[in-house]
């Protein structure tokens, strides 16, 4: 793995297995659970995404970076989709106990958000920052109020994986020759057009180190009579967020509500209402043939029901803070760092305990039941 200068890497023995975390030099494992961030990565990523934000933050904060399994160096154990993202919340809270932190503030981008919010379910948590985060009803296959379009979750899961994509991955493919290589992924779903880097070696490392080894990415699919011809299967990452098994829209009935940071961008390819990842969207453009209509198979209108289910959150008593990034890919964290670090640092009450500026008013929108 590529550490940058202050970062450093160890192993986590778990009753389940071993998980990989990416720690900061200097940071106190004694910090408070009020002072220590929890951050977990997407779907063909690792912790290395974090680094940049992980030296950013202030250093009397204890910073945490979790893989999750069959991603970075964390073990490639089988996925039970049939629980949704259950193995990996269980796998965070296990490392956690691990590290003797109880309670922490957890950061989670695109699956990592759902991830989260399935922690908030099972667990107490001090505050959620969502980044880009999966719907709360799943990645497809939904009317706008969650309710599933077919009983097979057809166009949903492993099926929906690019074959050439994954055995770009299998080979390490490091070349943008192709536009389903991973740097041409990431330059085109990952970040919006006009981001500029000199860590973008890095950034195709973590992809790579995606395991596709049976039961992880992308996961098994089954047949179906429903368009696209293909269902969710049971194993492995696509199927932990298909309808059947993945709704978090209960976090609305937390009795103890933390209070959540939404963050996103109006340029991201991966999660918007017309993804170009969901296979309904594509059949309405033409892109997949056969497409049999909106009243069968409708986009999923991912965003606004992140929307409806935070605003009904809110109403319930909770504090809810959405910061919208106009011309934003999926990682505001790396296209946008500062309105990122200092909404995340509004959100675990950190503004002002160092003098640190508040972030930008005319971002964000608050909404609670006041």
């Amino acid at each position: 793995m590529t550490l940058f200068d202050g970062i450093t890497a160890r192993s986590v023995e778990t009753p389940g297995l071993t998980v990989n975390v990416l720690e900061r030099e200097g940071d106190d494992s004694a910090t408070p659970p009020e002072r220590t961030v929890v951050l977990i990565h997407g779907n063909v990523s690792s912790a290395l995404f974090w680094q940049e934000l992980m030296l950013d933050l202030p250093t009397d904060l204890r910073v945490i970076a979790i893989d999750l399994r069959g991603f970075g160096g964390t073990e490639h154990a089988p996925i039970d989709a049939t629980r949704g993202v259950r193995d990996f919340s269980d796998d965070v809270h296990a490392t956690l106990e691990a590290l003797d932190i109880p309670t922490a503030h957890l950061v989670g981008w695109s699956m990592g958000g759902g991830v989260i919010m399935q922690y908030a379910l099972d667990h107490p948590v001090l505050s959620l920052t969502l980044q880009a985060p999966v719907s709360p009803y799943g990645f497809g296959g939904t009317r706008r109020d969650g309710s599933r379009l077919t009983d097979d979750d057809a166009g949903c899961g492993g099926g929906g994986a690019n074959p050439d994509f994954v055995q770009r991955l299998i080979d390490h493919d490091t070349t943008a020759d192709a536009p389903t290589s991973p740097r041409s992924v990431f330059r085109s779903g990952y970040v919006a057009a006009g981001y500029e880097t000199a860590h973008e070696d890095v950034w195709v490392e973590s992809m790579l180190t995606t395991s596709t080894a049976t039961g992880n990415y992308p996961g098994d699919a089954v047949t179906s009579d429903n368009w696209p011809g293909f269902g969710a299967g049971g194993l492995g990452v696509l199927n932990t967020m298909t309808p059947a098994y993945f709704d978090v829209s209960g976090i609305v009935d937390l009795a103890a509500k933390p209070p959540i940071l939404w963050i996103h961008g109006t340029a991201d390819a991966i999660v918007s209402d017309a993804s170009f990842y969901d296979f309904n969207n594509l059949g309405k453009l033409g892109i997949v043939p056969g497409w049999p209509g909106d009243d069968v198979a409708p986009p999923q209108e991912m965003v606004s029901q992140t929307r409806d289910v935070l605003d009904r959150y809110a109403a319930a008593g909770g504090e809810v803070t959405e910061l919208s990034l106009e011309g934003t890919g999926h990682s505001p964290h790396l296209e946008r760092p500062a309105e990122f670090r200092q909404a995340l640092l509004e959100v675990i009450g950190y503004v002002g305990h160092r003098h640190d500026p508040a972030p930008p008013t005319e971002a964000i929108i608050l909404r609670s039941s006041d």
